[in-house]
């Protein structure tokens, strides 16, 4: 007795069609995701000669590879180069005390708020992100007058105090809703064993919120990294304070330095960020797509 197969329902439908595109989208991303940097790397490694002769050629010559550009993108100034090194140095220092003077706020902040009762307490939260609702450039001109009478224009610790104006807000809002998910019982327990509300901060909340610690750190880096309104407007006239984000302009806006050149200042300065997020990606995954609570 033959068994007839069973009917094609809705659920089989759509499993074998999702068999058949969940490889065509990770493959369609893949590619849209790593295609222009493989394409950035490339160019900053091939020499502007071979560049011209095959300018759409996306198989490299072994042969023919070279770090020149790199060493011309880190060299001194003085010494016939971009200073990029110097800048990264910069936008380290810069993009490094943001996030530390951010988190040193934003942590009590953001404990105060998802624990303490206090007057306003839930119309702080929306307030928080009340100053991204105004564009950069609204901000731009008191900022500049404020930073100009406290003699701090050009200056990277008047733009450290910028970004920290601009990250500090959505650092609180990021980190309270982590501190929400932190079971009160845990915290009461400590506070029974003689603990005050600092040494349970300390040595309860904060281990239990590392990864979200992680992913705030890291949005407040790429955006003290980044950035170049402010850092334009604050260090125009400083050449030796500028930071990455002015480099990479300066090399976009010249004629006279060669396309490779400014693929590898690109590569310079994309390549800390990427791996910042490997280093971490474990730490950031858990902080952005779950609380501490354990079931």
């Amino acid at each position: 007795m033959n068994r007839t197969a069973p009917p094609w329902t809705r659920d089989r439908v759509e499993r074998a069609v999702l068999a058949v595109l969940r490889p065509v989208v990770i493959v369609f991303f893949l590619v849209a995701t790593l295609l222009p940097f493989y394409y950035m790397v490339l160019l900053s490694l091939r020499p502007i000669e071979d560049l011209l002769l095959r300018p759409d050629s996306l198989l490299p010559d072994p042969g023919a590879l070279t770090l020149a550009t790199y060493a011309d993108v880190l060299r001194p100034v003085v010494e016939g180069g971009q200073g990029f090194l110097e800048l990264l140095g910069n936008s380290a220092a810069v993009a490094g005390a943001s996030v530390v003077v951010a988190l040193g706020i934003a942590v009590p902040g953001a404990y105060a708020v998802s624990r303490l009762e206090f007057f306003g307490r839930r119309q702080v939260s929306a307030l928080f992100l009340l100053v991204y609702l105004f564009p950069g450039i609204v901000l731009a001109i008191p900022l500049f007058a404020l930073l100009t009478r406290m003699q701090l224009r050009g200056s990277l610790v008047g733009l450290v105090l910028v970004y920290i104006a601009q990250t500090v807000p959505v650092a609180l809002y990021m980190l309270k809703n982590y501190f929400a998910t932190i079971p009160e019982g845990v915290e009461e327990a400590g506070l029974v064993d003689g603990l005050s509300r600092v040494g349970v901060i300390r040595r309860i909340s904060l281990p239990l919120a590392v990864p979200s610690l992680v992913a705030t750190g890291i949005f407040v880096f790429v955006i003290a990294w980044n950035e170049f309104l402010f850092a334009l407007l604050f260090l125009v006239e400083r050449r030796d304070r500028w930071t990455v984000s002015l480099g990479l302009a300066q090399l976009s806006g010249s004629v006279e330095v060669p396309t490779t050149v400014l693929m590898a200042g690109s590569v310079v300065i994309t390549l800390p960020v990427v791996l910042l997020f490997f280093l971490t990606e474990r730490l950031l995954s858990q902080g952005l797509t779950s609380g501490a609570e354990k079931g």
